[in-house]
C-alpha cells in the first residue's frame, strides 16, 4: 500500500497570477503552503520573467492536466528592437545590436508569414531536453546546445501598440509549444533588425482568463480557510469537449472500483447520440466526476478514477 500523502486532500483547479521573477515550481510551492493541499502541479510552464495565468491542478485535477497541454493559450508581449539576446529576454546578454527600427505598416506585412503552421527553433535557454539535459543547463555551461526547429502554430499575431520607436506590443494566440521569445527573435530578423522580448505576460490557457486568476499574496491571505473554494473551479473544467454520460450509482460505483460497465443503458439515458467506438467520456454521478473512460468492446471502461 502507497504511503498517504500529507495535506489537505483538495481537488480542483485555481488560476494563479504569477508575479513577475518567481519560477513556475516556486509558484507551486507558496500554493503548496498557503493552502495545505496534499498535491499540487502546475499545466503549463511561465518563465520567472513572465507574468499572468498560470493555471493549478490540486488533487485529483493533476489527472486532467494533459488535457490542458495542447490547449490554445494567449499572451501580450513587448518587443525591444535593436538588441539581441542570449536569453532572447531581457535577462540575457546582449549578443547583437541593430540601428534599424521597423514602422508600423512595416510590422504589419510580415505579420502574415508568422501566422498558421510555421517553422520555429526554441531558444537555447529553454527547458527542452537535449540528450537527456535541459538546453538551459548546456546554454549555461557555454556548451551551445543544438535547437532543432520544430512546426508549431500561431492561430492569431496582432500588433495592438507602438509607444516608441524601441518597442511594439503585440497579441498571440498560440497552440501547444510555442515560444514568444523565438517569436520576437524572428520577427526582428523578418524585419531587418534584431529584437528580443522584454515583457511577456500569459492572458488565458483554454478555458482559463486572467480575470479568474488570483494573486498569490492574496491566496496566501485565505490560507487555509473556507473562502478559498470560491476560486477553486472543478475539476471538469478542462473537459469541456469531452461528454458526460450520466451514472447510476451503482454504475458509478463499479467504475469507481475500476470496473467496466455496459455503454448501452447508459447511452439510451444520454442526449449524446454520436458516441463512438474509442470516445472517451466524463462519467458523472450526480455531477461529481467518478471517472475518464473510453467506449470499447460495447463497455464503458474507466482509464482515470477520480477518488473525489
Amino acid at each position: 500500500m502507497g504511503r498517504k500523502r500529507k495535506g489537505t486532500p483538495i481537488h480542483g483547479w485555481i488560476i494563479i497570477d504569477k508575479p513577475l521573477g518567481l519560477s513556475s515550481n516556486k509558484a507551486v510551492g507558496r500554493v503548496r503552503h498557503s493552502t495545505g493541499a496534499a498535491k499540487v502541479g502546475h499545466a503549463g510552464t511561465l518563465d520567472p520573467l513572465a507574468t499572468g495565468v498560470l493555471p493549478m491542478a490540486m488533487g485529483e485535477a493533476t489527472k486532467t492536466v494533459s488535457y490542458l497541454m495542447d490547449a490554445t493559450k494567449t499572451y501580450r508581449f513587448t518587443v525591444r528592437w535593436g538588441e539581441q539576446r542570449s536569453t532572447d529576454d531581457g535577462e540575457g546578454d546582449v549578443t547583437a545590436t541593430s540601428d534599424v527600427r521597423p514602422g508600423s505598416e512595416q510590422i504589419t506585412a510580415v505579420l502574415k508569414d508568422f501566422i498558421g503552421a510555421i517553422e520555429q527553433v526554441p531558444p537555447a535557454f529553454s527547458a527542452i531536453k537535449i540528450d537527456g539535459k535541459r538546453a538551459y543547463e548546456l546554454a549555461r555551461a557555454d556548451q551551445a546546445p543544438e535547437m532543432r526547429s520544430r512546426v508549431i502554430q500561431i492561430h492569431e499575431l496582432t500588433l495592438i501598440n507602438m509607444p516608441d520607436a524601441d518597442h511594439a506590443e503585440f497579441e498571440a494566440i498560440s497552440g501547444k509549444g510555442a515560444y514568444m521569445r523565438s517569436l520576437a527573435r524572428d520577427l526582428g530578423l523578418a524585419l531587418g533588425t534584431v529584437g528580443h522580448i522584454s515583457s511577456l505576460r500569459r492572458t488565458a490557457v483554454g478555458p482559463f482568463h486572467e480575470d479568474q486568476a488570483i494573486s498569490l499574496d492574496k491566496l496566501e491571505s485565505l490560507g487555509h480557510s473556507a473562502p478559498l473554494s470560491g476560486c477553486l473551479l472543478p475539476v471538469e473544467t478542462v473537459l469541456d469537449d469531452i461528454p458526460a454520460l450520466a451514472l447510476t450509482e451503482t454504475e458509478a460505483r463499479r467504475l469507481s472500483r475500476g470496473q467496466a460497465i455496459p455503454v448501452l443503458p447508459v447511452a439510451n439515458r444520454s442526449p449524446f447520440k454520436d458516441i463512438n467506438q474509442g470516445d472517451v467520456v466524463c462519467a458523472m454521478a450526480e455531477g461529481r466526476l467518478v471517472a475518464l473512460a473510453k467506449i470499447k468492446g460495447g463497455e464503458i471502461r474507466p482509464f482515470r478514477v477520480m477518488n473525489i
